[in-house]
C-alpha cells in the first residue's frame, strides 16, 4: 500500500510540474510566478490572455486525452490478456481517423460536437476488423500486432489517397493526423469532457470484474462473472475514450501501449489501482511530450504524436521481441 501511495504522490507532483511547464513554455516564454498569477487574474494583459485562452485549454486537453488513451489501453490489455493491445495497434485510432477524414471531405458543415459521433463509429469499425482478423486460430501478441499494423497501414494509405485527391478541403488534416493538441481551445474541452469523464468513471466501476477476467476466463466464470458482458462493456468504453480523443487530437499513438505496463509494474495487477494510475501517468506522459514537441522546430509547433512515437516505437519493438511478456 505504501508503494501505491508513493506512486500516486510522485505522479501528482510530476503532473503539476508538467502542467506548469505546459503553461510556461512556448514561443513567448512566461515565468512560473506570472503563470500562477495569470490563472486567477481578471486583467486582459498579454500574459493572461495567452495563459487563459491558449495554453490552459491545451494543457487540459493533454491531461484528458493522455488519461483517456492510457485507460483505453489498460482496458484492451485486460479483456484480451494481450500486452500488445492498444487503441493504435488494434486499429481503433486509424478507423476513427478514416471516418473523420471522409466526413471532412463529404460533409464539412458538421460541427466538432457531431464529429465525435463519427469518431465513435470509425473506432468501432477499426477495432472489430482487427479483432476479426486476429481471432481465427487463437489470438497471440505477435498475431495481433501483425493484424493491427497491417490494418493501420491499409487505412492510413486510404486516408493519404483521399487527402491527395482533396487537398483543398483537407489542408489542415495532415498535421492533425500526426496527433496534435496545439490549437485546441475551450470549445474542444467542452466537446469531449463529458464523454471522457463518463468513460473514466465507468472504467472504475468495472475495475473489479476486469481484474478477475485478467486472471483467466475459467477463474472469472467460477467467481460468477459474466465475461461476455465485461468484454462488451470494456470494448464500448475503449471506443468512447479513444474515439473522443481522436476526434480532437488525431491518432496519438503508443500512450495506451506504454502506460498500462508501467502502471502494473508500480501498483500491481488490481484494476482498481491500474486504471487511476494509468490515467495519472498517461496525463503526465502526454503533457510532458507536448512540452517537448515545442522544441523540435522551435519556435514553430510540432505534433505531439511525433514525441510519443519516438518514445513508444522502441518500447513496442522491445515488447514484440519478448513476445509481449
Amino acid at each position: 500500500m505504501y508503494r501505491i501511495f508513493l506512486t500516486y504522490f510522485v505522479g501528482l507532483i510530476l503532473l503539476f510540474f508538467s502542467f506548469l511547464f505546459s503553461l510556461s513554455v512556448g514561443a513567448y516564454q512566461i515565468d512560473f510566478v506570472t503563470v500562477l498569477a495569470s490563472l486567477f487574474s481578471n486583467q486582459e494583459t498579454k500574459e493572461v490572455l495567452i495563459i487563459q485562452d491558449v495554453r490552459l485549454p491545451r494543457a487540459i486537453i493533454g491531461i484528458l486525452i493522455g488519461a483517456s488513451l492510457a485507460i483505453a489501453g489498460a482496458l484492451m490489455q485486460g479483456i484480451t490478456r494481450n500486452p500488445l493491445a492498444s487503441p493504435q495497434i488494434f486499429g481503433v485510432n486509424a478507423g476513427a481517423s478514416l471516418v473523420l477524414v471522409i466526413i471532412v471531405i463529404l460533409f464539412p458543415i458538421f460541427s466538432q460536437t457531431t464529429m465525435v459521433y463519427f469518431a465513435f463509429l470509425g473506432a468501432a469499425i477499426g477495432g472489430l476488423t482487427v479483432y476479426a482478423l486476429a481471432s481465427p486460430g487463437g489470438m497471440n501478441p505477435v498475431k495481433l500486432a501483425l493484424a493491427g499494423i497491417t490494418m493501420h497501414l491499409f487505412l492510413t494509405s486510404i486516408i493519404e489517397g483521399l487527402i491527395i485527391f482533396h487537398e483543398e478541403s483537407t489542408e489542415d488534416v495532415l498535421f492533425w493526423l500526426a496527433g496534435a493538441i496545439d490549437g485546441t481551445d475551450w470549445g474542444h474541452v467542452e466537446t469531449i469532457l463529458p464523454w471522457l469523464i463518463a468513460g473514466m468513471i465507468l472504467a472504475l466501476l468495472i475495475a473489479k470484474p476486469l481484474t478477475l477476467l485478467s486472471l483467466g476466463d475459467d477463474v472469472a466464470k467460477g467467481l460468477g462473472q459474466k465475461i461476455g458482458w465485461i468484454r462488451i462493456a470494456s470494448a464500448m468504453l475503449v471506443i468512447l475514450l479513444a474515439g473522443a480523443s481522436v476526434a480532437v487530437a488525431g491518432p496519438i499513438g503508443f500512450v495506451g501501449l506504454i502506460i498500462p505496463h508501467i502502471a502494473r509494474k508500480l501498483v500491481g495487477v488490481d484494476y482498481i489501482h491500474v486504471i487511476p494510475c494509468s490515467a495519472l501517468l498517461g496525463a503526465v506522459l502526454l503533457v510532458s511530450a507536448d512540452v517537448l514537441s515545442r522544441f523540435i522546430s522551435f519556435p514553430s509547433e510540432s505534433p505531439v504524436g511525433i514525441v510519443t512515437a519516438l518514445i513508444g516505437g522502441p518500447y513496442f519493438l522491445y515488447l514484440a521481441r519478448k513476445g509481449g511478456k
